[in-house]
């Protein structure tokens, strides 16, 4: 009895673990037309609910109720150093949350820079960053989306990556097909405790792995996203820990000032704590805050609004 009773246990803790991974995987790239590939053969490694090669980039895809969608999505990039990729609690949670407040939410699993497979390490998760927010545009009136209410979020190295994406210039898929001609420019942007700088306050390890031990002057520039931002920019919201000992707050200033010289409209907040932990859940004193300033703030600028249903 005890035996079939511990059978069960384990079966239904698969269950529940299985159900995050089953949400629907959707493939980046056609097959063999993955831009800045060497065409190695690799295979994925995953452990901790982190991915440290990934062999086929692409995105879990996760969605509310019918009768809860508004219509808005948001691509996430999760964070890890450009090393990693945190695929649990930098994006599923995050995922999950997004869907209780009616948004569609896109967790991108990208190449990392040291993969053995990728031709120039900065490409690679730029290019399948990009690509998510082409693939969901593409796909938006099969999956109830608004293609106009379709924003970025990233913490840590993913909010590198976001505001990358977000202030990118070109379009570096390089793969002319239907998806391509879909903007890569996002509509809002989330950034939590993000990557900025590639010079003076930057988080090294990050710098290190996407640029290299000794970056050219040119490519810290050209990777330091608050040099990017433009008039065409898209409003941003922003949230950050005082007492962040990895990545420098000076980031989400810097930043910030850039969005605030070309009249961007920015939300920015600053808490006395957190470090480099704000998360979905357990965030000290008015840390907290975060998650309810940032659903108001996207019902503010409109991304967050319901049309009334006839449920006769």
């Amino acid at each position: 009895m005890k035996i079939r009773l511990y059978i069960l246990a384990i079966l239904v803790l698969s269950t529940a673990f299985s159900s995050v991974k089953a949400q629907q995987f959707i493939p980046l790239w056609p097959e063999n037309k993955m831009p800045d590939s060497k065409g190695i053969k690799i295979t994925d490694s995953i452990a901790r609910q982190r991915a440290f090669r990934v062999a086929i980039p692409g995105m879990y895809a996760f969605f509310p109720s019918e009768d809860d969608n508004c219509g808005a999505a948001v691509v996430i990039y999760p964070g890890g150093g450009y090393t990693h990729i945190t695929l649990d609690l930098g994006g599923f949670q995050l995922a999950k949350w997004f869907n209780t407040l009616g948004m569609s939410a896109f967790v991108v699993e990208y190449r990392l820079p040291n993969s053995p497979d990728v031709k120039i390490s900065q490409l690679a998760p730029l290019q399948d960053g990009q690509r998510a927010l082409q693939l969901v545009r593409a796909n938006a009136a099969k999956w109830g989306i608004d293609p106009e209410k379709i924003g970025v979020m990233g913490a840590s190295a993913g909010g590198h990556l976001a505001s990358w994406v977000g202030t990118a210039a070109d379009d570096i898929t390089t793969l002319h097909d239907d998806v391509a001609s879909k903007s890569y420019h996002p509509d809002f942007m989330i950034l939590v405790s993000p990557v900025i700088d590639m010079g003076k306050y930057a988080h090294k390890g990050s710098r290190e792995s996407l640029l290299g031990k000794n970056p050219s002057d040119e490519l810290v520039e050209k990777y330091s996203t608050q040099y990017q931002v433009t008039a065409q920019t898209s409003p941003c919201f922003i949230a950050d820990a005082f007492n962040d000992k990895t990545v420098p707050p000076e980031n989400s200033l810097l930043f910030y000032q850039a969005l605030l010289k070309k009249n961007i409209s920015t939300s920015f907040h600053v808490f006395p704590q957190g470090g480099h932990a704000i998360n979905i859940n357990n965030n000290p004193g008015s840390t907290s805050l975060w998650k309810p300033l940032c659903e108001e703030w996207l019902k503010e600028m409109g991304f967050l609004s319901f049309a009334k249903k006839n449920k006769n």
